[in-house]
């Protein structure tokens, strides 16, 4: 984490230790809340087959009925 300075005023230590325990609370609600890394690639991305429209072909229906595997 970056250093904090004080720009103005001359908080005691018990403020700045308030104001350190709000800000890294803050910090890690934020890093809980957000994923470490991405995907590796998009081929990798399970997400991107979630919202895919199912666009059945033209000869669909002569193989609808062959064993499914």
């Amino acid at each position: 984490m970056a250093p904090i300075k004080v720009l103005h005023g001359d908080p005691s230590p018990e403020e700045l230790a308030a104001v350190l325990a709000v800000v890294s609370a803050r910090a890690a609600a934020n890093a809980a809340r957000t994923p470490d890394r991405a995907p590796a690639s998009q081929w990798a991305d399970r997400a991107r087959n979630l919202h895919a429209p199912a666009h059945p072909g033209p000869t669909t229906w002569r193989t609808s009925s062959w064993a499914q595997s």
